[in-house]
């Protein structure tokens, strides 16, 4: 766990609203969508795919799912610009499947408190550092994200 500074990073995202009992199909949709637009248009990626939740009601969770790009990019249809907001964040990589990160989720909010920090607490992201169709559940890397006010 650790608190680090971060620049801007721009990305191509989608942003929706959904149960989370529907994510999995969602986020397969959504980063299969994306990375079919960016390999048509020749852009680079610069970074693993990322989600920002702005809510935690699990009935209609709002959250944006893309990846960060290498530059400033327009999208198309329903894929748009986005951006990871810069500035001081508190982070930690959770191992293991995406039901148990509550756990770790728990230890970071436990760590930024320690430090006598505050969080935006409806504004964390995660990047998913590799995918539940190449390595198993208990293999999964997950980067937890809270901005610090």
């Amino acid at each position: 766990m650790e608190i680090r500074e971060v620049t801007e990073q721009p990305t191509l995202m989608v942003r929706l609203v959904t149960p989370v009992a529907k994510i999995s199909d969602i986020m397969g949709e959504v980063y299969g969508e994306i990375g079919t637009y960016v390999a048509q248009k020749g852009i680079a990626l610069a970074g693993a795919p990322y989600a920002m939740y702005y809510n935690m009601d699990m009935e209609a969770l709002d959250l944006e799912m893309g990846f960060p790009v290498t530059e400033v990019l327009m999208g198309s249809g329903r894929i748009t610009a986005g951006k990871i907001p810069g500035g001081k964040i508190a982070t930690t990589i959770h191992t293991g499947p995406y039901d148990t990160l509550e756990k770790s989720y728990i230890e970071l909010m436990g760590f930024v408190k320690e430090k006598g920090l505050a969080v935006h607490e409806q504004w964390m992201y995660e990047y998913y550092l590799n995918s539940p169709m190449e390595v198993a559940p208990q293999e999964l890397q997950t980067q937890i994200c809270y901005i610090i006010k």
